[in-house]
């Protein structure tokens, strides 16, 4: 294979590399396999086309005719002229499948279904990404610029996967531009007619005219190094440093929302860490305000999504398709009109920073009146934002049914439906069995569902010896129900999350809701939720009442009338007032108190916890800070010393060909190696200056290249012709007898084409100079050496 078909080769492989960071937003993989005949397809063109050949500017115009074709016959042959020539009826298609796409995009969650249009975006994205490179890198023989639609390709999947893309996609796609380098710089080697390799090292072999063989040079060993360092430090330094969070409860991307500083899908791991991070801040900030016209506030909990998936390791939103928001929306599943219910308006203002695609809202939400892009998800009745809309800013407003149901009918629940019993009570076959077996204990002698879901809550909230904990170290999946139930401390999540779990071993469907607690109030009425108020509880379904809320978190919340079974039915007594458990009927003046002070102990002592040191000395807030200001400074020092490595590898490459200003070369040195090594020094100054070396060019050639590109004045001129004398005399001449002073002559020349450079070429030369490209070269060199090291050796075990 040619050194071209090669470089060829390795765009496709760069680009299929980059695309493989896709495949977890989508299932099944299937897509990938089209796009790589596709590109191979295109490839192949582009290698034909080059031979004939076209002009450059022609060979990606054929091959983006023949892939415009392809994808036609692919997507659109239907409304194709015989099937593959595209035509208005075609371009019409197309234009439907996209728009489907992206409706598509903003209806599932991660992984999404690969549907027609969704297979159009990635598949025709990829083509175009693989011929931008193959453009970039073979036709235009220019690589180095090709990592830019790469990176663009490996960044859609960072950000829309529910953690960002994993460091296995990194180093499939920093891999796969590194072998695209790597294939350019062999090919640009391969049209000298010798590799000059440094011989006047100690050990190395005397210099025989027209050897190309030769020890590793010291270019190739800085490479080397410089290379491992540099992806070394890529993997390693962010996970070191500081991160900054994107605030409470950021929707992930793709309309799979849920809580997470990623942007991650509700699961076992994300809302830990999100909701302890959020509810252990120093600062409370507020991200809604709402007024409302009922008085019992308690029960104004904001929901944001609802987590009705549990596969062992996460708790997610299963994958719903998403509809325009009905006016009103459809009544609310199983609730009965026997159930006592009261009509809510509320009004509801987003903080500009609180920026997330799901909507919170109070449940069950009967009407709702917003501007943007929203779109409505039956099942978990939440509003969902569609193209990027988020809650950044929003003003809404909510009419909800407040849900009142008796505790006698919640005994007297019927069955639920067979479809919402086998869907809302699976559990995975991991789920470790001592979850079904502590459930069954506490509920041990219950009569009914609504007993056994009350025992539960009561276990948790009062009987069972848990505490409530936000430094307790989050787990993940089935090990954090155990590891919870065993040392009986947490917070929300844990309690929501194995109260659901365990109320499923019992046959009572279960799912889990995320969003806010109500707040607490002004003195003018209106209510402000902040960070603090983030929290999660379970719902529970009961036939003829619908997905039912309990409180199994101490000192969290208010548990709702109806799962406080001493409390007196409140349709026979409503001027009763009704007690609620962590939560006093008055609006709490800080949100520092501490969770630590039982019940009674704040109804006696209003000042109990407010004096609380913190538990890291009270010295949270500068010490915070301190950290983030030192971590951005490292990571900015960090990123300075990256951006100097090209720099530096020049100047000591500069100085190791041509040495020091003043300095003659050492005792003994090879006369030839002096004049080879000033030569290279030459070809890379004049490209570091905008001259492109042309590989096929002879050494008066490219003198001449050099000066006239360079517009080197007369005395500059004279000594690059009379380093390209001295390098014929060294390669051609039978006995070479290279003359003194070439390397002056070097530093003549550089100094004369940094002169007559613009100052922009000036600081690009000395900051990031393109010979720099040469590390990325030696690499590509010791990778062939080790590969055919290892091919001898095995030819040579096999053939005994």
């Amino acid at each position: 294979m040619s050194g071209r078909g090669r470089l060829a080769l390795c765009a496709t492989l760069a680009t299929l590399a980059a695309a493989s960071a896709l495949l977890p937003l989508v299932q099944p993989a299937t897509w990938l396999l089209q796009a790589a005949l596709l590109l191979g397809v295109q490839t192949l063109v582009g290698a034909l086309t080059r031979r004939v050949p076209l002009a450059r500017p022609l060979t990606p115009a054929v091959q983006a005719v023949v892939t415009l074709l392809l994808l036609t016959f692919f997507f659109v042959r239907d409304e194709a002229v015989a099937g593959l020539l595209p035509g208005p009826a075609a371009f019409t298609e197309f234009g439907q499948l996209l728009a489907q796409g992206g409706h598509d995009v903003g209806r599932y969650a991660i992984p999404a279904p690969v549907t027609d249009g969704i297979r159009l975006m990635l598949v025709g994205g990829v083509v175009v990404i693989g011929l931008l490179v193959d453009s970039l890198a073979v036709t235009f023989r220019s690589a180095a610029p090709a990592g830019l639609p790469l990176l663009a390709l490996y960044s859609v999947a960072a950000g829309l996967a529910p953690d960002g893309a994993g460091w296995p996609w990194f180093l499939c796609a920093a891999g796969g531009y590194l072998l695209l380098l790597l294939a350019e710089g062999r090919e640009r080697l391969s049209q000298w007619g010798r590799v000059f390799t440094d011989r006047g090292r100690p050990g190395s072999p005397a210099y025989e005219p027209g050897g190309v063989e030769g020890p590793a040079t010291a270019p190739v060993r800085t490479g080397r190094r410089i290379g491992a360092l540099t992806l070394g430090l890529a993997l390693i330094v962010p996970a070191l440093m500081p991160s900054l969070g994107s605030g409470l409860l950021d929707a992930a991307r793709s309309g799979s929302g849920g809580v997470g500083p990623n942007g991650g899908t509700v699961s076992a791991v994300n809302p830990l860490v999100a909701l302890q991070d959020s509810l252990n801040q120093a600062e409370d900030r507020t991200a809604l305000t709402y007024t409302t016209n009922t008085r019992n506030t308690q029960e104004m909990y904001l929901r944001i999504v609802a987590l009705d998936q549990f596969d062992g390791s996460s708790w997610k939103p299963s994958e719903r398709r998403i509809d325009a928001v009905p006016d009103p929306l459809p009544a609310p599943q199983g609730l009965s009109p026997d159930v006592r219910t009261e009509k809510v308006r509320s009004n509801v203002i987003a903080a500009d920073w609180y920026a997330q695609n799901w909507l919170p809202m109070p449940y069950p939400a009967d009407r709702v009146r917003l501007d943007g892009r929203w779109r409505f998800e039956p099942e978990g009745r939440t509003l969902v934002g569609d193209r990027g809309q988020t809650t950044r800013g929003a003003r809404y407003q909510v009419e909800s049914l407040l849900v009142e149901p008796t505790a006698r009918q919640l005994r007297r629940a019927p069955e639920p439906a067979r479809a919402v019993r086998q869907e809302y009570t699976k559990v995975p076959q991991s789920l470790p069995s001592v979850v079904e077996r502590t459930a069954r204990r506490v509920t041990r002698n219950a009569s009914d569902d609504y007993e056994r879901a009350v025992r539960l809550q009561d276990w948790f909230a009062s009987d069972g010896g848990f505490t409530y904990d936000t430094r307790v170290r989050a787990g993940s999946g089935t090990a954090a129900i155990v590891n919870f139930l065993e040392q009986k401390e947490g917070f929300c999540v844990h309690f929501a999350f194995s109260m659901a779990a365990m109320a499923r071993t019992l046959d009572i469907p279960a799912r889990v809701a995320v969003g806010f607690t109500p707040g607490t109030a002004d003195a003018d009425g209106r209510m402000n939720v902040g960070l603090k108020d983030a929290h999660a509880w379970p719902e529970l379904y009961f036939e003829g009442v619908g997905w039912t809320r309990f409180e199994p978190t101490p000192t969290r919340g208010s548990p709702p009338p109806y799962a406080q079974p001493n409390t007196p039915d409140p349709s026979e007594n409503p001027a009763e007032q009704l007690p609620d458990r962590g939560q006093s009927a008055e609006p709490t003046p800080v949100p520092s108190e501490s969770e630590s002070c039982g019940t009674e102990a704040k109804r006696l002592d209003p000042q109990c916890g407010q004096s609380a040191p913190a538990p890291d000395g009270g010295g949270g807030d500068g010490g915070s800070a301190a950290g983030d200001v030192a971590g951005v400074a490292a990571l900015s020092l960090l990123g300075l010393g990256l951006l100097m490595l090209p720099m530096l590898w020049r100047i000591r490459t500069r100085a190791r060909r041509i040495g020091l200003r003043g300095r003659r070369p050492a005792a003994g040195s090879d006369p030839a190696v002096v004049v080879l090594d000033a030569w290279r020094e030459l070809v890379d100054s004049g490209w570091d200056y905008g001259v492109v070396p042309d590989e096929s060019a002879t050494p008066r050639k490219a003198a001449e290249r050099i000066v006239r590109i360079g517009d080197l004045g007369p005395e500059a001129a004279e000594a690059a012709f009379r380093v390209a004398l001295e390098v014929e005399q060294v390669l051609y001449a039978p006995k070479p007898r290279p003359g003194a002073g070439v390397r002056d002559d070097v530093r003549r020349v550089r100094e004369a084409l940094r002169q007559a450079a613009p100052r922009s070429l000036r600081l690009r030369a000395l900051l990031l100079p393109p010979s720099a490209v040469r590390v990325m070269w030696t690499v590509m060199r010791g990778v062939t050496a080790v590969r055919d090291r290892w091919l001898t050796a095995l030819r040579v075990r096999f053939a005994k």
